[in-house]
């Protein structure tokens, strides 16, 4: 999970930067790891920032940005996007996904065209260079839509995994394209200006031009990509690159990744959230029967389930109370990397107000239960307050299984769910009862949220039942081996890192007459 996001402004003399530095803001949420932003003017000259120090006064009407959140790889400033390339002209590229073919990639690509940086991101943009360099495009040369769509073409053919990307060519064209899966989200939309020129971003979600005043937002359909051509009119160029093999989101972004305020293919987040609520409400009321008395009052584990237990306590006509507080300075404890780091995050994280727990029977509602940290940290801060008993409830079900898809899930054997009843999982929690909302349910939430268009029938759901929606990849071990080595080898080592705070200042934002400074966290 990371976030993307590109923006071709209709008037040339503006920057891109710092619309750009906002969305990243609104995106933040998606990646703590790492940041950066490449602009490019119309003439081509092209402008980097990323990594650690102060951000530079980025020039130029078109750019793009990332938030890295890792799933493979060392967690070292080499990996922060955006990636580059100088063939043939300046060419920047941002992903949000997991290439799970990497070894292949690279025996494909050979000792002539490496990637330094050894990032399955960076293989990418190495792909697409090597095919305009199998097309004979020469430095320096200019490369129309037609060359674009063969090179992007080449990336579908050879890859396999899922990968939503914006891309910059210096001078050319500013496109994003998806996997032929859906799996990995990326919309667009426009804003006109007054002076009737038309501005067209990409992003991740749709919060992001939501809030910066952008309008008809599409999703980009699988095996679909947009270009925006920076010569002549920006007017977006749709090209069908690669057949769509299916249309199936990764489920998650629904129950933890996005935004509640987002629409992702046509689903809202928050009312997906909400039937997750009333799901996990009838799982419960089959669950204890006539002893529904036993539950005095509902609380969610802040942020992301709120919605959920907030319809929950209503289906159940409970009182519903904000008895655990998130402090809001302290980030996502799912994507800090490290295990100890995560348990100390979780313990500032979360407080309880006691008087709301005390010789008070409380139903904890998380939104999924992955490694067991945050769960086992809550249910003792819970019992520390004075509740009598906790019960704890996840509005997804059991998480067993890998995710090569983009969740850093390291070992399957570090999942709580892994080879595990309920009832040992609840045993492990330490909570005195433990409900999963099953995972027909889930499916059903999301489904039921959709607005009319109903693009989207099924999900990627891999994390829950171990089938990969590729299915080159079922069946065969050697894959999730491989993801498991690499989440191994950036975790190693590093269990007891502190985070670094980058700051970054961008003077004069559109919405503001202030100069914004903003910590991202690497």
């Amino acid at each position: 999970m990371c976030g993307i996001m590109g923006l071709i402004l209709g008037n040339t003399k503006s920057a891109a930067a710092p619309e750009l530095f906002e969305a990243g803001i609104l995106l933040q949420h998606r990646g703590q790891d790492a940041a950066g932003i490449a602009t490019s003017d119309k003439s081509g000259r092209s402008y980097l920032h990323k990594g650690d120090g102060l951000i530079a006064e980025l020039k130029g009407s078109i750019g793009l940005g990332h938030l890295r959140y890792p799933t493979t790889g060392p967690r070292q400033s080499s990996k922060a996007q955006p990636f580059t390339g100088q063939y043939p002209v300046e060419t920047y590229l941002v992903h949000n996904g997991n290439i799970v073919n990497t070894v292949e990639l690279q025996k494909h690509l050979g000792t002539n065209a490496p990637c330094p940086g050894g990032s399955d991101s960076e293989l990418l943009l190495c792909l697409f260079i090597e095919e305009l360099k199998r097309e004979h495009i020469t430095y320096g040369s200019s490369i129309d839509m037609h060359t674009i769509s063969n090179a992007l073409a080449k990336i579908y053919e050879l890859t396999e995994g899922s990968f939503a990307c914006v891309m910059m060519i210096s001078g050319v064209a500013l496109l994003g394209f998806r996997d032929s899966h859906g799996i990995k989200p990326l919309v667009y939309g426009e804003r006109q200006n007054a002076d009737g020129s038309i501005d067209y971003m990409l992003a991740s979600e749709s919060v992001a031009l939501n809030k910066l005043d952008f309008r008809n937002i599409c999703d980009i359909e699988p095996g679909e990509a947009v270009i925006f051509p920076i010569t002549g009119v920006h007017k977006p160029l749709l090209k069908r690159v690669s057949p769509a093999l299916s249309y199936t989101p990764d489920i998650f972004e629904y129950v933890y990744f996005a935004r509640p305020e987002s629409v992702i293919d046509g689903i809202s987040v928050h009312r997906s959230r909400q039937k997750m609520g009333v799901g996990i409400a009838k799982a419960i009321k089959s669950e204890f029967g006539d002893s529904l008395d036993e539950i005095d009052v509902v609380m969610a584990v802040p942020e992301t389930s709120n919605t959920c237990a907030l319809a929950a306590a209503q289906h159940l006509n409970k009182t519903y109370s904000h008895g655990l507080v998130k402090n809001r300075y302290i980030f996502r404890t799912f994507i800090t990397p490290g295990q100890s780091q995560r348990r100390t995050n979780v313990w500032r994280k979360i407080t309880a107000v006691q008087e709301e727990f005390e010789n008070r029977n409380v139903l904890i509602i998380d939104d999924s239960i992955v490694r067991g940290t945050t769960s086992k940290e809550i249910v003792e801060i819970a019992r520390n307050a004075g509740a009598k008993k906790v019960i704890f409830a996840s509005c997804s079900p059991p998480i067993r299984h890998n995710h090569i898809y983009g969740i850093n899930l390291s070992k399957k054997e570090n999942l709580i769910a892994f080879a595990k009843t309920t009832a040992e999982i609840c045993q492990e929690l330490g909570c005195d009862r433990l409900v999963y909302l099953p995972l027909e349910r889930l499916i059903q939430s999301c489904l039921e949220a959709r607005n009319t268009s109903r693009k989207v029938n099924s999900f990627e759901i891999g994390v829950f039942t171990g089938d990969e929606i590729n299915p080159s990849l079922k069946g065969e071990a050697h894959f999730v081996d491989r993801a498991s080595q690499c989440h191994t080898e950036r975790s190693s080592d590093r269990e007891e890192e502190a985070g670094v705070f980058i700051l970054f200042r961008i003077p004069g934002l559109r919405h503001t007459n202030h100069d914004l400074q903003l910590c991202f966290v690497w």
